[in-house]
């Protein structure tokens, strides 16, 4: 099976001036488009077609291939993160997601601090994720390189802020902190990330990646 690239759901310059219509172009059209083309590469080359892109990260991963599984995983990470941001002004969580949120944080204000010192802090590259298990408790967990909670079936994924210096170096150089912060409180799409929690809490319905 061949996997396309996603077109992106909104218009590269609908981010800005938060993350610029260059940025854009770059990351989704050479970055994202360059995983997808190294991972179609490997499996053109094996007899066991996977009927989906989760189903190649968890090949890849039983298996310890790090080269199929670094290329799939970040063809799937960027899918997901593509999702996690929005064009639209949105005022945080709310709904159940929000009273989730300050259940496992104790306030908005505190999910917003731990967020960013993760982000911030995340040595070299990697993904700051937001994930629920199955019982609804909400946690924070920063991974490295590729590496995604969708390995681990009690996690599922409600919003990524993707902490590669390809995300954000053209806009904002080396200067993470401004880039975290600007994800935070303009671009997550809360609505998807309320819909992911809906879905894992009725264990189904979560966002996969199209083929």
């Amino acid at each position: 099976m061949t996997f396309k690239l996603p077109d992106l759901p909104f218009d590269a310059g609908a981010l800005e001036p938060y993350i610029s219509a260059l940025t854009m172009k770059t990351h989704h059209g050479k970055h994202h488009a360059a995983y997808i083309k190294n991972m179609n590469a490997i499996l053109a080359e094996r007899a066991d077609a996977q009927t989906s892109l989760e189903a190649v990260v968890s090949l890849a991963a039983r298996e310890a291939n790090k080269k199929l599984f670094n290329n799939a995983a970040q063809a799937w990470n960027h899918g997901f993160f593509w999702q996690s941001l929005s064009a639209d002004a949105q005022n945080g969580p709310s709904g159940d997601l929000r009273a989730a949120i300050m259940n496992s944080f104790g306030s908005l204000e505190a999910f917003n601090d731990e967020a960013k010192a993760k982000g911030v802090g995340h040595f070299a590259s990697g993904w700051l994720w937001l994930v629920s298990d199955e019982s609804g408790a909400l946690s924070l967990c920063d991974l490295h390189d590729a590496d995604t909670p969708i390995t681990d079936p009690s996690l599922t994924p409600l919003l990524v802020c993707d902490l590669w210096e390809h995300a954000y170096y053209i806009d904002y150089a080396n200067e993470r902190p401004r880039f975290v912060d600007a994800f935070l409180t303009k671009l997550a799409n809360w609505r998807f990330a309320q819909a992911q929690y809906q879905a894992a809490r009725s264990g189904s319905g979560a966002w996969v990646f199209a083929t």
